[in-house]
């Protein structure tokens, strides 16, 4: 199953950036035995200022033509790692293709792309920047990789 993760904005170089690259060859290395794998980074800009309608529209033409959907929003479901994993393998086990992260930018999603994903994931109450949600999802990916593979990174 191929990752995407489609986000608002560039990360430039710096601590974020290695973080994620880091987490992302991690998550290659790992899910690729167990069918989670390749993963790839679509940033889009709205350099028009058009706001959350034109980030959406970016964003839509940024995900694969047939995925499941996954939108970071803080009003999302609230997973434990070893849940999270197990919806991945869920996905993976029932054939899907192709699974799309998507996160907002400053200002969030618009709901219609909220009601449009087929599951909204929350990482907390507390609203991230949208650079560190990009490292923390990197980080669940591979934690939940290391978790179907029986790797000891997940100690619960």
């Amino acid at each position: 199953m191929q990752v995407s993760i489609c986000a608002v904005g560039r990360l430039r170089a710096g601590p974020e950036r290695v973080l994620l690259e880091d987490y992302l060859t991690r998550f290659e290395r790992t899910g690729r035995a167990i069918g989670l794998a390749p993963v790839s980074l679509h940033e889009v800009e709205d350099r028009k200022g058009g706001g959350k309608t034109a980030e959406a529209d970016l964003l839509e033409r940024a995900l694969p033509k047939v995925a499941v959907v996954v939108a970071l929003d803080e009003r999302g479901t609230h997973l434990s790692s070893p849940a999270f994993a197990k919806h991945l393998a869920d996905w993976r086990d029932q054939g899907q293709g192709d699974l799309a992260f998507v996160i907002g930018g400053a200002d969030g999603l618009t709901p219609e792309l909220r009601a449009r994903a087929d599951f909204n994931l929350s990482f907390g109450q507390m609203v991230w920047p949208h650079m560190l949600a990009r490292v923390m999802l990197s980080e669940q990916l591979y934690r939940a990789a290391t978790i179907l593979s029986g790797g000891p990174y997940h100690r619960a």
